[in-house]
């Protein structure tokens, strides 16, 4: 969206304003839903930083002009109505004034969330090789190379396979996390991602039902 796409918006239906809901632009996680004048959505799209409309102080105010935490905006889109705008944005810190993440934290975890984390552990990695902390497995790890990542992945490979046959599902599902995490490592050491291979994955399954 572009300022110049301000006016072809459903204002009237609001009075003037229109609902903002805050997404998540790594994990998908629903953060706030606030509201919209033109002037709001006019300076987000300008300076980049979500800015929303108070109802009850009747001004503009950006999130996170107090608290520090604002949230950067990567995208914004309408719904089909053109009355509710969609912002997915990065914060610089807790969402809401409570400290919590998202002002929805009360909400129950979904499946999707529980997936976003890989997300997150690739943000813990990334941290991790770049700081260097003392004691860190995954600093001590990535330093040994690549050589060293493949070998792991393929021994939790195998750990993964044997406890599927001798274990339970606990076992498996710690052997997968193990797993998981080593196949996180070492597609950062190729600068790649966990994103690009549900991305491949995606398209197999496209071309798969499109091929009837």
């Amino acid at each position: 969206m572009k300022i110049g796409n301000i006016a072809d918006l459903d204002w009237d239906k609001g009075e003037g304003l229109l609902p903002a809901i805050v997404q998540h632009a790594g994990t998908g996680a629903l953060l706030m839903l606030g509201y919209m004048n033109r002037a709001a959505l006019g300076r987000t799209l300008a300076e980049g930083r979500v800015t929303f409309f108070s109802r009850s102080r009747q001004q503009l105010w950006t999130k996170g002009e107090t608290s520090g935490n604002f949230l950067e905006a990567v995208t914004l889109s309408t719904d089909c109505d053109r009355d509710t705008l969609l912002i997915q944005a990065l914060p610089a810190g807790p969402v809401c004034h409570t400290g919590s993440a998202s002002c929805f934290a009360e909400a129950a975890p979904s499946a999707a969330s529980r997936l976003a984390f890989l997300d997150r552990l690739e943000e813990v990695i990334a941290e991790r090789i770049a700081e260097q902390p003392e004691g860190s497995y995954t600093a001590r790890l990535y330093a040994q190379g690549p050589r060293r990542i493949a070998q792991k992945v393929g021994e939790e490979g195998v750990e993964v396979a044997l406890a599927t046959v001798t274990a339970d599902d606990a076992a498996v599902i710690a052997e997968s996390a193990d797993l998981l995490y080593h196949l996180a490592l070492l597609l950062k050491q190729r600068g790649l991602s966990l994103a690009a291979v549900a991305a491949e994955l995606e398209l197999r399954h496209i071309g798969r039902t499109g091929a009837g």
